[in-house]
């Protein structure tokens, strides 16, 4: 169960329609994560963002290392980039980034680490995907 912040209402995880597209927000991280594997549950939008990911640490690397700000201007390219396009054209969704930047972008990086990890499919479960 997760309660949805504007109306103090408990819902089950498969009926979490979109907070997104309503007036609801989240009002937790914990209650925000399962939400984010929900929006990833085609495993080729989880593939796109693991290479807009992997892309988006290389460049932040090759930024410290050389110190050419071209290098930290790609990174959200290629990190949102990949991202955004399997939202819009595999997934057929509106990025959570869009209403949760921040929680976003750390669950990006923990379902990235996670599944390097090879922990992702028990997460997935516990989300209901």
């Amino acid at each position: 169960m997760h309660t949805i912040a504007s109306t103090g209402a408990a819902v089950d995880n498969w009926c979490m329609a979109d907070p997104i597209a309503t007036a609801d927000r989240i009002d937790s991280y914990g209650a925000f994560w399962p939400y984010y594997l929900r929006e990833h549950a085609k495993p080729r939008t989880r593939q796109i963002h693991y290479v807009g990911t992997t892309l988006m640490l290389l460049a932040f690397a090759t930024f410290i290392v050389t110190g050419n700000v071209l290098w930290l201007l790609a990174t959200p390219i290629a990190g949102y980039g990949f991202a955004w396009v399997g939202h819009f054209f595999i997934e057929h969704n509106k990025p959570a980034t869009f209403k949760y930047p921040v929680w976003s972008f750390i669950s990006d990086l923990r379902m990235y680490f996670t599944w390097l990890a090879g922990r992702l499919a028990g997460e997935l479960k516990s989300a209901g995907v």
